[in-house]
C-alpha cells in the first residue's frame, strides 16, 4: 500500500542538528529538482513582495524570512517537524518495530518543497505553497508532475490518498492502480456534510490504524474498507467505497463520524 499524506502547515522549528542534506533525502533522483527549487525558494522569500510569489499570508512574514535560512537551519526527521492536527493523530514520530517500518515503506508525503518524502527525511521547518508560482518554473505542481511520475511509478498494490485537492496534479497513480481518497463527513440534519477540521484528525486516525494493524497491510480496495470499519463504532459510524464518477480518476473511501 502506499499512503500519500499532505505536508503539514503547522511546522516545529527543529532546535539543534545537522542542516538538510538532499542527497541523504529519501528518492535521491529527485535531488537536481531539490537543488534548483531550494535556491529559487531562498531567493524568492528574500524579496519584498515574497508573500505573493510563494502565495503564502503577509501575516507570515517571519516563516517567510525564516526560508532564507533552508541550507543552514537544523532539520529533523519529517514525523517530527509536521505537526498538523492530521500528524498528530498518525503520531508518525513515535512509531516502532513494524509500524515505524511500514511507515518509512508505505508512507509518502507530497511537498511543493521536497517533491515527496518520507518520515525520517531530515528536513528543516519552511513555508511554501504547492500553489506557489516562481519565476522560471512556474507552477510548482507542474514542476513536480513529470519528476513524481517516475519516482511513484511502481506497483503499491493500493494508493489510499489523504492529500487535499491542491496537491493531486502533482501526481496520478497510472491507470489500473487501485486509487482511494479519503472523504471524511459528519451526519448533520440526516445529511452527509464535509468538516475540515475533523476530515484532518480522522485521516491521521486512519493512517495510524492502517500501520499499527496486526497483519499484513492491505493491497486492495476492499482490504481498505474492512480495515477502516475496524474503527467502527469507537471512531466512525459508517466507512463504505464510493465507485468513481467518470472514467478516470479515484474511488472514494467515505468515512461517517460516529
Amino acid at each position: 500500500m502506499l499512503i500519500l499524506l499532505p505536508p503539514s502547515e503547522g511546522k516545529t522549528s527543529p532546535a539543534r542538528g545537522a542542516p538538510v542534506d538532499l542527497e541523504s533525502l529519501s528518492h535521491p533522483e529527485l535531488s537536481d529538482h531539490r537543488e534548483r527549487l531550494l535556491d529559487l525558494v531562498i531567493d524568492a522569500s528574500a524579496r519584498p513582495d515574497a508573500a505573493r510569489v510563494l502565495d503564502i499570508p503577509p501575516t507570515l512574514t517571519a516563516e517567510i524570512e525564516h526560508n532564507t535560512t533552508l541550507r543552514s537551519a537544523p532539520a529533523a526527521p519529517a514525523a517530527k517537524v509536521y505537526t498538523g492536527v492530521l500528524y498528530a493523530a498518525a503520531g508518525l514520530d513515535a512509531l516502532t518495530g513494524t509500524a515505524r517500518r511500514r511507515a518509512n515503506r508505505s508512507v509518502r508525503i507530497v511537498s511543493g518543497l521536497w517533491g515527496v518524502l518520507a518520515p525520517t527525511d531530515r528536513i528543516p521547518a519552511y513555508r511554501t505553497s504547492i500553489c506557489a508560482k516562481l519565476p522560471g518554473i512556474g507552477e510548482l505542481t507542474q514542476y513536480w508532475a513529470p519528476a513524481l511520475k517516475q519516482t511513484l511509478g511502481e506497483d503499491w498494490g493500493v494508493v489510499i490518498d489523504a492529500r487535499s485537492s491542491s496537491y493531486l496534479p502533482t501526481w496520478r497513480p497510472p491507470s489500473g492502480l487501485p486509487w482511494l481518497t479519503v472523504r471524511v463527513v459528519q451526519i448533520r440534519d440526516g445529511k452527509p456534510s464535509v468538516v475540515s477540521h475533523f476530515a484532518k484528525h480522522t485521516r491521521g486516525v486512519l493512517t495510524h490504524h492502517l500501520l499499527t494493524r496486526p497483519g499484513a497491510p492491505p493491497r486492495t480496495p476492499a482490504q481498505v474498507l474492512a480495515a477502516a470499519q475496524e474503527l467502527i463504532p469507537t471512531v466512525l459510524r459508517d466507512a463504505s467505497l464510493l465507485p468513481r464518477a467518470g472514467r478516470t480518476g479515484p474511488d472514494t473511501l467515505e468515512l461517517v463520524l460516529a
